[in-house]
């Protein structure tokens, strides 16, 4: 069963920086384009970063761009977002999810539009900022 794992989430003052991991388990995690996904309480769901399979694209919500990188790391089966500059509106649940296999691209807001039928998805890491 594919499966996908979540760290690195804490508590960080506004101005910090975190670095999630999403590590993929029974799957070669190139094989798949990978989305990051958070949400707060109260609020919906929000796409925030993708990766494509090749890792030569990736996107970002408009309220992270500059401040939050997606990469991965083909030895390790790990997808990373290193998240700098954290704002207190960051606090969120964060998890990952494959979104798609194979590919140039991925489809972010496609993603969001159609999580519940994601099948293989982390169960998330939670990131406060606040000081």
């Amino acid at each position: 069963q594919l499966q996908v794992v979540e760290s690195g989430g804490g508590l960080v003052q506004p101005g910090g920086s975190l670095r999630l991991s999403c590590t993929a388990s029974k799957f070669t995690s190139d094989d798949y384009a990978i989305g990051w996904f958070r949400q707060a309480p109260g609020k919906e769901r929000e796409g925030v970063s993708c990766i494509s399979s090749s890792g030569d694209w990736t996107h970002y919500t408009d309220s992270v761009k500059g401040r939050f990188t997606i990469s991965r790391d083909s030895a390790k089966n790990t997808v990373y977002l290193q998240m700098n500059s954290l704002k207190p509106e960051d606090t969120a649940v964060y998890n990952c999810a494959i979104i798609g296999e194979g590919g140039t691209t991925c489809d972010l807001s496609g993603a969001v539009e159609h999580y519940r039928y994601l099948e293989v998805r982390g169960q998330g890491t939670l990131v406060t900022v606040s000081s």
